[in-house]
């Protein structure tokens, strides 16, 4: 049975602007390195910046592996939910129907190329943002759409998602950021206390 493993990867952190820090840059390079002894057939990024570049870096450390753009990774809600729950109002204010169903949409088109399985085994990188790794962690477990609110990921951290036919999706890892040195870890979180 043909297994479409996903490696799910948070570009490395950035400045406001989009462009990938120095931090992020390392981390990047980590994250290719932990990748490396893995048959990585592409890795797939979101058409912006930091995770364009991200991208290339990894790609350095597998160079059997194609580098490629795919739009459905690029940063976006997928999910604005009908009952937004208190602690979010402030985060949808604003949204309205139309940027909901355009959500609902590109919602659908990451899942629609990605959340399933492939003909032969594969091994892809996806280098996007924190949302869509919630929103495909959200869709593998079969949660509610609601669900992928306050899951976060940090930067250059690993996820690994398993497809296979007549099964559900296996979740392997989830913000892994065992590669990275203790003061690379948690970078695109809040402050707070971490482990």
């Amino acid at each position: 049975m043909a297994t479409r493993h996903v490696y799910l990867v948070r570009h490395g952190a950035a400045d406001p602007f989009g462009t990938l820090t120095d931090v992020g840059e390392r981390q990047a390079e980590l994250v290719g390195k932990r990748l490396a002894g893995i048959p990585v057939d592409t890795v797939w990024h979101s058409p912006l910046p930091r995770a364009v570049h991200s991208a290339q870096i990894m790609g350095a450390c597998l160079p059997e592996a194609a580098v490629r753009e795919a739009p459905e990774l690029i940063d976006h809600i997928p999910h604005v939910p009908v009952d937004v729950p208190p602690s979010w109002a402030a985060f949808f204010d604003g949204y309205g129907a139309e940027e909901a169903e355009d959500s609902r949409r590109r919602a659908d088109a990451l899942t629609g190329r990605f959340a399933r399985p492939a003909e032969t085994e594969t091994h892809e990188v996806l280098v996007t943002h924190a949302y869509q790794v919630a929103w495909l962690v959200r869709d593998a477990l079969d949660a509610p759409p609601v669900r992928w609110l306050g899951l976060n990921c940090g930067n250059a951290a690993l996820t690994v998602i398993e497809y296979r036919d007549g099964t559900a999706p296996t979740v392997l890892l989830y913000n892994d950021m065992g590669h990275l040195p203790v003061d690379l870890r948690w970078t695109g979180f809040g402050a707070g206390t971490r482990p």
